[in-house]
């Protein structure tokens, strides 16, 4: 990717990537979580046990790289802690159909960004690239499974999409800047 005047170096640049990505795990965790505590009882229970397990390695991961490569979390962390699990439970409330609609439409938003992410990779961070590409894989199995459970017979599921998927690109864009 061709850099010009005033744009953040190659190195500064994965680290906005590798916090943003850290704060997008850990929200889903907290979504999972809120979900996880509303639907005590569901048959659906053991899938989003799964799904939560899968985005506790992307954690695990992400958290890796923080370390490794000292690069601070957002400052949003304790907002996304709240936020997140407050999402998770609003939506199961509302039903499991509501709440497999709030995994698809944030699995759409973080397959369109850690696609974006890939391709500023280039050629370059091959190790980075291939894990986003992983997680982006997963990811998209999330929402597949979202919709297999009947997520677009949700009540008011448009306009669940849309509110939701606007929360998770405002999360991306505040979690890469601050």
């Amino acid at each position: 990717m061709r850099r010009l005047p005033g744009d953040p170096s190659e190195e500064d640049d994965v680290k906005s990537m590798i916090r943003v990505d850290h704060a997008g795990e850990y929200g889903a965790m907290r979504i999972y979580a809120g979900q996880l505590a509303v639907m005590r009882d569901s048959a659906k229970r053991k899938l989003v046990e799964h799904m939560a397990r899968q985005e506790k390695q992307h954690l695990q991961t992400f958290e890796q790289l923080m370390r490794t490569r000292k690069v601070r979390p957002t400052v949003l962390m304790p907002l996304w802690h709240v936020a997140g699990f407050a999402l998770g439970a609003a939506t199961a409330l509302m039903g499991e159909k509501a709440a497999f609609a709030c995994t698809v439409a944030v699995e759409e938003v973080i397959d369109k960004h850690y696609a974006a992410q890939r391709e500023r990779l280039g050629g370059n961070e091959s190790v980075l690239a291939q894990t986003i590409e992983k997680f982006r894989a997963e990811e998209v199995q999330h929402r597949d499974m979202g919709l297999e459970q009947g997520a677009e017979e949700a009540p008011l599921y448009p306009a669940l999409s849309v509110a939701i998927k606007g929360a998770s690109r405002l999360a991306i864009w505040l979690s890469t800047r601050i």
